[in-house]
């Protein structure tokens, strides 16, 4: 693969203008980079940060057009973009990473098909096209299992737990789809997450895994280095990602999400071609986060230092702990030492929506996720 050096002064596009954007944005400004935004307006949380939005539909060749002329390089923030939309760039523009991996992430399906064939674990799955078949899957996998729409799921949505004793003609009635996906339930102590990168001479470099602990789906808690793990799971967690890493010729930042069952294996659960929720920590507790490994891969850079400095838990800020926070407890917070706010710019407050992170640094994982959680009480959640 040719390396294409793209240093300070360039100018970086980003599809998508969410948090995820926002930090790349931050993290790339910083280094003397230009950034555009594509698909948001001047207001989203990655516009507020970036040299330029342009508010268009993905689907809008014309301002595609105009977009890929103004930058040197595209990324993109989140699994929804359209394939179509990287096809079209791709003719006048580089754009990492490629439409494979998208298009894998995008339909669970085909997402685990591929981890498969290339010898990854997941849970056992079936593809479902009718009740009949949904009958016949759940009696398969013993009368417990998951039901998932093939794409557009995320935080829980789009799936739902299924029995035997359930009236499953009226759950597939009530999803709605020509086309889902079942899925063994994994029997497991917790969930991992490992963030890694792939660089344009095909070099990797991974992050510490990170144990993450959800609430209603969505992810509460992350927590790195996770102590309860031994040498050989992490291991096999570097392995898995460098496997997909290098199937997908991936130049740019993946996450790969695992389940440890309780026999002590570990199961692929699902991969994000982007920075993930779980790596926010590396800002803070690294040399190069997952951020600024984005855009050194698609410039054409070296990796940075992945090395943990110290210890580190991300504690997640939903609207759910913001609705009514003054600023006298936000003062309590801006006073922890070891505590790091990092907020969205998002104006609405809402229950579930993600608005910020807190990230605490201490000397130990449990002291690290203690302090985050405290620093949170102080603003009303839990």
């Amino acid at each position: 693969m040719t390396s294409r050096v793209l240093g300070p002064g360039s100018t970086l596009g980003m599809l998508g203008g969410g948090q995820l954007g926002r930090m790349f944005a931050l993290a790339a400004r910083e280094k003397g980079y230009r950034v555009v935004v594509f698909g948001d307006p001047a207001d989203s949380p990655a516009g507020q940060v970036s040299d330029l939005s342009i508010p268009a539909a993905f689907d809008d060749q014309d301002a595609l057009l105009q977009f890929a002329r103004q930058v040197d390089v595209v990324s993109y923030e989140q699994e929804n973009i359209p394939v179509p939309t990287v096809d079209f760039l791709l003719q006048h523009v580089p754009v990492y990473p490629g439409p494979e991996l998208l298009r894998a992430s995008q339909h669970r399906l085909l997402e685990k098909t591929t981890l498969r064939s290339i010898g990854i674990p997941t849970a056992d799955f079936a593809r479902i096209r009718s009740a009949a078949e949904l009958h016949d899957a759940v009696a398969v996998f013993g009368g417990d299992a998951i039901l998932k729409t093939v794409t557009l799921g995320y935080d829980g949505k789009g799936q739902a737990r299924v029995r035997s004793t359930d009236d499953l003609d009226a759950v597939w009635k009530r999803f709605a789809v020509p086309e889902a996906i079942l899925e063994k339930i994994v029997d497991f102590e917790f969930e991992l997450s490992i963030v890694a990168s792939r660089f344009m001479d095909g070099t990797c470099a991974f992050y510490s895994p990170v144990r993450n602990d959800h609430a209603n789906h969505i992810l509460d808690l992350s927590v790195s280095p996770v102590e309860d793990i031994s040498n050989s799971l992490r291991v096999e967690a570097v392995e898995i990602a460098r496997a997909l890493l290098e199937h997908f010729q991936v130049v740019g930042v993946l996450c790969v999400e695992l389940f440890v069952t309780k026999s002590g294996s570990l199961v692929v659960n699902e991969i994000a071609p982007r920075p993930h929720n779980s790596g926010h920590l590396t800002i803070d507790a690294c040399s190069s986060s997952q951020f600024e490994q984005q855009f050194r891969a698609i410039c054409g850079l070296p990796s940075g230092d992945v090395t943990m400095r110290a210890p580190a838990a991300m504690a997640n800020l939903l609207g759910d702990h913001l609705l009514n926070v003054t600023a006298e407890q936000w003062r309590s917070v801006f006073e922890m030492p070891q505590v790091h706010v990092h907020m969205y710019g998002k104006a609405e407050a809402r229950i579930g929506r993600k608005m910020g992170h807190i990230t605490a640094i201490a000397g130990t994982a449990a002291d690290s996720a203690r302090i985050a959680l405290a620093a949170r009480r102080l603003l009303g959640g839990g």
